[in-house]
């Protein structure tokens, strides 16, 4: 039997013969799914933002957005 902590809330899971894994139940599933559907999950970046999500930047010459 391989164990290990729920990601969700931390409760014990048997790897082998949980549907759920690696979460103890659906519900510790869908509220973990919830969450990336949520975008509460992220990875920090240096990028900077492309012109479309960054207000007060203008397009780069010659990008769709920059043609009228």
């Amino acid at each position: 039997m391989i164990m290990m902590k729920c990601p969700t809330c931390g409760n014990p899971v048997d790897l082998e013969s949980n549907p759920s894994r690696p979460f103890c139940s659906e519900r510790c599933k869908l509220i973990d799914f919830g969450r990336w559907a949520d975008e509460q999950y992220s990875v920090p970046s240096n990028e900077p933002m492309p012109a479309a999500e960054n207000p007060g930047t203008t397009p780069a010459p010659g990008t769709p957005d920059d043609l009228s």
